[in-house]
């Protein structure tokens, strides 16, 4: 893997998580700009060492390093994940930041399609949805 391509691979994910924690930051969400591209950036660069590794060392497995990426995002969005008194809150940040770690691996694997279509429909599902739910739905917009 050139270094053009891992730069463009990082790039990429910066770019991606910037998109949804946008989103997410303009709702007024902890979980916003900064975090989102922290975790895409974080979860690319996973993805490249894990495929520089496997590329220097016969027999190593890329997909460990991704593996381990999951089980660590799913702790993070654990976290984030709270029970109030009249139900649950945070459960769309969790997976917002999962879902990023997605799109952070898919780019840093190189893998274009995948992460601008799974930042594309995660934004849809974040902006779209949530005015379906409102306008249609009747659903009270969350604060």
């Amino acid at each position: 893997m050139s270094d053009l391509i891992i730069t463009g691979n990082l790039l990429l994910a910066f770019l991606l998580g910037g998109l949804i924690g946008w989103f997410r930051e303009k709702e007024g969400r902890a979980a916003g700009m900064r975090t989102h591209i922290l975790v895409a950036l974080g979860a690319a660069l996973f993805m490249t060492a894990s495929i520089q590794l496997a590329a220097a060392h016969a027999g190593a497995d890329p997909a460990r390093l991704a593996a381990g990426v999951v089980t660590g995002i799913g702790f993070i969005g654990a976290g984030c994940i709270l029970q109030t008194g009249s139900g649950v809150r945070g459960i769309t940040t969790a997976a917002s930041i999962f879902i990023t770690s997605a799109v952070g691996l898919s780019a840093g694997a190189g893998f274009y399609l995948s992460a601008i279509t799974g930042a594309v429909l995660t934004v849809v599902a974040l902006e779209v949805i949530r005015e379906v739910e409102i306008r249609i739905i009747k659903t009270k917009p969350r604060e």
